[in-house]
């Protein structure tokens, strides 16, 4: 649990940095918002997680969605899927309250629901529309998913900048449809720090939407799984 704590944590300080750190008014980066930037970033975030999981004994998962496929596919316990996954949330939640922490005086600074709002934490469409919203984050995650199945123990030597890699070009492309959230714990944690931290000019937390980035990204896995099972 504490490898994943510690690692989904990193992830999200350094994922929802950036986020922060483009949207906020007076941040040094503020007006700068480049996808290309974006996607590398949480590709980066996503391997410092890895790497900081790894050196703490846990697999490197982050993601619920990762855990659970891994459980259904007979290559990870279920014994230590609660444990991880309460890890994964706990850690997201926390890094996002590190966040906040650390931008307060630029939510204050910030009254303009376009560049304050909870799309600095966690993932909202371009479009809303339900349907093509959950598809979206189940093909990205299924991509996702086959790579990861393909990697082996993707936390030795540079195999986590080959999965931030991934991030990263699937961000780049896929991504652009619902800001690819591929993981409950980095979408939910986030969210809930959100909700319940009084956070400066904030906006509504988007809760209708959340079933999306919790429910696509496990149902891409799974469809993964299988099809990496039926072949192999």
């Amino acid at each position: 649990m504490l490898g994943e704590f510690l690692g989904t944590l990193t992830l999200i300080v350094l994922g929802c940095g950036v986020g922060a750190g483009l949207n906020l008014n007076k941040t040094m980066a503020h007006g700068q918002s480049d996808w290309f930037y974006v996607t590398f970033a949480w590709g980066i975030a996503v391997t410092m997680g890895v790497y900081v999981a790894a050196s703490f004994g846990a697999q490197g998962h982050l993601n619920p969605a990762v855990t659970i496929a891994f459980a259904v596919a007979g290559t990870f316990p279920w014994s230590q899927v609660a444990p991880y996954l309460a890890g994964q949330f706990l850690g997201a939640f926390l890094g996002a309250v590190l966040v906040i922490i650390q931008f307060w005086p630029y939510f204050k600074a910030t009254k303009d629901p376009k560049h304050n709002n909870v799309g600095i934490f966690s993932t909202v469409p371009g479009i809303r529309s339900n349907l093509f919203n959950f598809l979206s984050e189940l093909i990205a995650t299924f991509v996702f998913m086959l790579v990861l199945y393909n990697l082996g123990n993707f936390t030795t030597g540079l195999k986590p900048v080959v999965v931030g890699l991934v991030i990263f070009v699937i961000g780049a492309g896929m991504g652009t449809t619902t800001g690819f959230a591929l993981n409950p714990a980095r979408d939910w944690g986030p969210r809930l720090a959100y909700t319940i931290i009084p956070v400066p000019n904030k906006t509504s937390a988007m809760w209708d939407y959340a079933w999306v980035p919790m429910f696509g990204p496990l149902a891409g896995a799974l469809l993964a799984t299988m099809l990496q099972m039926a072949v192999k």
